[in-house]
């Protein structure tokens, strides 16, 4: 029954560690486009800097 009296406020504690990072990673913008690194991903981007290989 001790046990409880300290797993109960570290589970909340944990969990609103868990809430507040979702909330600073929603208001830092890292939700703002999902489709952009999907699509980011399939298309080959020739223009690294390098020269082309003669």
């Amino acid at each position: 029954m001790t046990n409880l009296l300290m797993l109960i406020p570290v589970a909340l504690a944990l969990g609103g560690l868990g809430l507040a990072a979702f909330l600073w990673a929603l208001r830092s913008g890292q939700f703002d486009d999902l489709d952009g690194a999907a699509n980011r991903i399939l298309f080959d981007d020739d223009d690294d800097g390098r020269d082309p290989k003669p």
